[in-house]
Formats: structure tokens, C-alpha cells, sequence
């Protein structure tokens, strides 16, 4: 947001170690850099902290602000997971931002998502519970039901929105990852979102961004990663750049997938080699879990926190607080950098008068 012209004067974070990355690399936050929850934190609190960082001599009023964005937790309707939704305690933490932008009455706000939100329904019901032997969906166990709630949440507080699926490789991020993105304006004004600035294909714009174009002039002379295991690597030095257990010999892939073997989908990130070639998949928390493998793809290690970065598209002097586990989930649950500037710019242009 602040690439494309924004200012920031507070924030909500709970996570000690991303406090502290903020406090280092944001001094003029320090003061108000502590770890809280949004269930706790009254408009009245950011408003006067507004003030403060402004040091205009009083609190920010009811709609002087322009911005309020949000990245909320993903866990409740991400389809990786238990899928509870809005009962899920990370779930109701949108009822929160729901109330302090009623309260607040910023100009406009953003909030973004994982894809599983649209999907979503305000009670899930597990897969071995539906069909023919089984009752038929309650209302609330229909897929959409969270997405009309939050859709409904946000137009009672008087809020115009429009909403997208947005994939970040076509803002030139040089990853795939697709983001569910809200936009709201308290006035009623003409809301878009930006033209993509790549395809995959490369027919009237530039091809994808590569993990190659994303990692060739990086110098990262002491790499911090967390090293594989010695029977990880067992297995994937016998994989080539962009392969993964299914390039494995016949008579080792049992072996090296264990119960996963014979579990349904794709499986397609277990012993994964990325691709120099191709867009990096989705960075999650952590980039040597067994079904999300970031391996490198010609060094024996997963990535490195610096790699990580630069998928994410932060900037190299940007700091990273805390141990190499906790540098990996701070930019696995951040969104790329260069796509949220897209966005900015479209409600930066807005408020110039553009």
C-alpha cells in the first residue's frame, strides 16, 4: 500500500515475531508496535494512534481516514483444512473488521482472502456425510453461504463492493497464487480492478514472470534455510529440475510416499523440484512440508528466506524478525508485495481524483 501512495498510521498484528519485523522496519510504528488482537482494539484506539504517528495534536476523526486494509486469517476457508468457516474463531475475526470500518468510516477498504471463501458454506458438512444415503444440505450447508454473508455484512454498513478472484502471476508476481479480493467505498464511487500486466501465454502482454527472472540476480551469499532430512534427500537427488515423486524409479515410489501413496489427488508437491521456467507455486508457511515441497531446483535444499522473499516480491533490504521458521510463515501469510501495489493503485487513483 505504501508503494502505491499510502501512509501507513497503525496497525493490528498478533504475532510477536511480525510486530517486531514491522518495528524494524517501520520506526515511525515502534511506539504502537505491540502484539494484539483485533477482537480487543477499539476504533477509538486507532484513531488516536493515527493522531499520534500524524502528530496533528489530536485523534483522527470519524471518516477522515482513506484506507483500512486486511489480510484475514485463511485457515477457516482454505480447502486444504477443516473448512469451519465463520464458526471457526479466525473466521469471526471479519465480524471485527467488519466493526471497526463501520466505526472508522474509512473512505475505502480492502480485504483480501483465499479462493476457498467463495466456496465456503457457514456450516460444513464432511464429504462422507453427503449423497443418496444421507439428508439432503441445510441452507447453511450450501456452498456460497459465507461469501453472501460477508457480501451482506459489508453492504449493511453501507458499503458499495465489488469482489474478484485475482491470480497474482498476472500482476507480475512471479508466483501462481490466487487471492479473493473485496474492494468498498463509503461513497459510492466508481470501483475497479487493475488490467493485468502479464498472461501465460504471452499473446498481447509479457509472459508469466519466471522463479529464474525472480531469483537470477539475487545475492544471498549465507542462505538461511531449514535443511531436509537425510531420508528426504534420498529421494530428491534422484529428481531433475521441475520433477517430482512421480519422476521417481517405479520400484521407490511407495517407499519414499508412505500412506500418502495411496491417497486420492494429485499429489503433485511431494518431492517437488521447482522449475526455473516457470512461476513459483503458491509460497506457503513453510517450504519443506512433505505436500508442499519448495525444493530448489538444483541445490539440495528447500529455498532459502531470501528466495521466499523475492517470490513474494518484498524488497531485498526489506527484515525479517525472528527464527527461520518464523521468517518463512511471516512471507508464506503475506500478500506479494507488487500485487497489493497493483491493487493500491487503483484506490490511490480514486482519491487523486483520477
Amino acid at each position: 500500500m505504501e508503494q502505491a501512495g499510502f501512509y501507513t498510521v497503525s496497525m493490528v498484528e498478533k504475532e510477536r515475531d511480525a510486530i517486531q519485523t514491522i518495528a524494524l522496519n517501520r520506526p515511525h510504528l515502534q511506539k504502537i508496535a505491540v502484539p494484539r488482537c483485533i477482537e480487543q482494539v477499539t476504533a477509538q484506539d486507532l484513531l488516536f494512534e493515527g493522531g499520534n504517528v500524524l502528530d496533528i495534536g489530536r485523534s483522527l476523526r470519524r471518516g477522515e481516514v482513506d484506507l483500512i486494509s486486511a489480510g484475514l486469517p485463511c485457515q477457516p476457508f482454505s480447502t486444504a483444512g477443516n473448512r469451519l468457516s465463520l464458526r471457526d474463531s479466525r473466521g469471526n475475526v471479519f465480524t471485527d473488521f467488519i466493526r471497526l470500518v463501520e466505526e472508522i468510516q474509512p473512505r475505502f477498504f480492502l480485504m483480501e482472502n483465499v479462493k476457498g471463501l467463495l466456496s465456503a458454506a457457514l456450516r460444513h458438512r464432511p464429504i462422507d456425510r453427503r449423497g443418496k444415503a444421507h439428508p439432503p444440505l441445510e441452507p447453511d450447508e450450501m456452498p456460497g453461504t459465507v461469501l453472501a454473508a460477508v457480501l451482506a455484512a459489508m453492504t449493511k454498513i453501507g458499503y458499495t463492493v465489488v469482489y474478484n478472484l485475482l491470480e497474482t502471476a498476472d500482476y507480475g508476481v512471479p508466483q501462481n497464487r490466487q487471492r479473493v479480493i473485496f474492494i468498498g467505498s463509503r461513497d459510492n464511487e466508481p470501483l475497479t480492478f487493475p488490467a493485468p500486466t502479464h498472461c501465460k501465454n504471452r499473446k498481447k502482454l509479457p509472459k508469466w514472470r519466471t522463479l529464474g527472472d525472480a531469483l537470477i540476480d539475487l545475492v544471498d551469499p549465507r542462505p538461511e534455510f531449514t535443511a531436509y532430512s537425510e531420508n528426504r534427500i534420498k529421494y530428491l537427488k534422484l529428481l531433475k529440475e521441475g520433477e517430482n515423486w512421480r519422476s521417481l524409479p517405479d520400484e521407490l515410489k511407495e517407499e519414499a510416499m508412505g500412506g500418502a501413496y495411496n491417497s486420492g489427488g494429485g499429489k503433485v508437491g511431494f518431492y517437488r523440484r521447482l522449475s526455473w521456467d516457470k512461476p513459483s507455486p503458491t509460497v506457503t508457511t513453510s517450504p519443506n512440508q512433505k505436500a508442499t515441497d519448495m525444493c530448489h531446483p538444483i541445490q539440495l535444499r528447500p529455498l532459502s528466506v531470501r528466495e521466499y522473499a523475492r517470490i513474494q516480491t518484498f524488497p531485498d533490504d526489506w527484515q525479517f524478525y525472528g527464527s527461520i521458521a518464523s521468517k518463512y510463515k511471516q512471507i508464506g501469510n503475506a500478500v506479494p508485495v507488487l500485487f497489493a501495489t497493483r491493487i493500491g493503485n487503483t484506490i490511490y487513483n480514486l482519491i487523486q481524483g483520477q
